[in-house]
């Protein structure tokens, strides 16, 4: 507090209150979501808000804290409200317009990690409905000889996707067209991700707010109990693959024996799963032998 204005707040008096105001609406992780939206409303890294708690907030930036917890009350995402969100130490820019990354898909990279261990190869990747890049361009930071396409059918998601793949410092290796799953696609293709809609109709009433109010519907759900685009996708996939390509799709709970019948079915072989940390069978994982 100052002696001149009794309405300033410190970041501590913030942390404090907007934490408070998260958790009577019910929301968890309040603490780390306060933390999130303060530091943005003051331009800082949230190591700041601990270093300096005495810090006094303009009336700006009170203003701009205020609005970003009254959207969070409402039940907007955190990624949503300051326009990014971090997927494999990497930072995404997001809008509404884009699914948010999420760390269960972090497995689909490590999956590629563990089949494909040669990083200095000169390999060409695809990743089918791209969105926010965030398959992709994880995968061009780690095969940094590589070159990779992102397929949307969105054109506000892949400009998104080109915002970010500039901002990292990639652009130069990755392309990104407007498309329906492979159609008109070439073979020649050394991995091809994929993190298609696998929710079903059916199960809308049962998403968080979060996601069900603020990510694009299309990037959600998908017909035959969220199984229609595994069914169109893996097929064209298999074909366009190289021999020895790996073909790397996110799973659904539940969907992962037969997204692996999917795959065996169009000729690849499959291999176990790998489950993500809630112990969910995440990335299933085909490789094309000839």
């Amino acid at each position: 507090m100052t002696s001149n204005g009794q309405n300033k707040k410190t970041i501590a008096d913030c942390l404090m209150a907007g934490s408070e105001q998260l958790r009577n609406a019910g929301i968890d992780n309040s603490r780390l979501d306060v933390r999130l939206l303060l530091a943005d409303a003051i331009s800082k890294e949230t190591s700041y808000l601990f270093g300096y708690p005495e810090k006094i907030l303009s009336d700006e930036e009170s203003s701009c804290f205020q609005m970003m917890l009254d959207k969070r009350i409402k039940r907007e995402p955190v990624s949503k409200i300051i326009g990014r969100k971090e997927f494999w130490s990497l930072n995404f820019k997001v809008t509404r317009d884009t699914l948010d990354p999420r760390p269960d898909s972090e497995t689909l990279i490590e999956a590629v990690l563990e089949n494909v261990t040669d990083k200095a190869r000169q390999i060409q990747i695809l990743d089918l409905g791209t969105g926010t890049g965030c398959l992709l361009l994880a995968l061009l930071s780690e095969y940094r000889a590589a070159q990779g396409l992102g397929i949307d059918i969105s054109d506000k998601a892949l400009a998104v996707a080109e915002e970010n793949a500039v901002s990292l410092g990639l652009s130069s290796r990755a392309v990104f067209l407007a498309g329906n799953w492979c159609e008109g696609l070439e073979p020649g293709w050394d991995i091809i991700i994929s993190n298609p809609p696998y929710i079903g109709s059916d199960e809308k009433n049962a998403l968080a707010p979060e996601v069900l109010n603020y990510d694009p519907s299309m990037a959600l759900f998908a017909e035959n109990n969220g199984m229609q685009d595994y069914q169109t996708l893996i097929p064209q996939a298999a074909a366009i693959l190289n021999v020895e390509g790996l073909l790397v799709i996110e799973a659904g709970q539940g969907q992962a024996d037969d997204i692996n019948a999917l795959m065996f079915d169009a000729g690849l072989i499959v291999s176990p799963p790998k489950k993500d940390l809630g112990g969910i069978a995440r990335a299933c994982v085909g490789r094309k032998s000839i």
